[in-house]
């Protein structure tokens, strides 16, 4: 079962992911980024091809599409915070938009 990250690993992962553009969300023990394309198909195509690896880790994003831009939240509900899926998750996110 997945645990929330401990105080130094969560440390480390939000310093490197806030060099990608993730941010803590006010208010939540989540982190969110916005993602721009260069039209709907790009950022459909960035959305199919992170479906496929969530459903492989059984960890799925809260995400919102309009146009070009993917906004995304990740946390993981069953813990009730960031876990190590949504810091896995958020890497290959950055690595899929490239």
């Amino acid at each position: 079962m997945t645990q929330k990250l401990p105080a130094d690993e969560r440390r480390a992962a939000l310093a490197e992911l806030g060099e990608r553009g993730w941010s803590e969300v006010e208010g939540r023990d989540a982190i969110e980024k916005t993602f721009r394309f260069r039209n709907f198909v790009e950022a459909f195509g960035f959305m199919a091809r992170v479906a496929l690896h969530a459903e492989k880790l059984d960890h799925h994003p809260e995400w919102r599409n309009v146009y070009r831009t993917v906004e995304v939240t990740l946390t993981t509900h069953d813990v009730d915070g960031l876990s190590p899926l949504d810091i896995r998750l958020a890497k290959r996110m950055d690595a899929l938009a490239e």
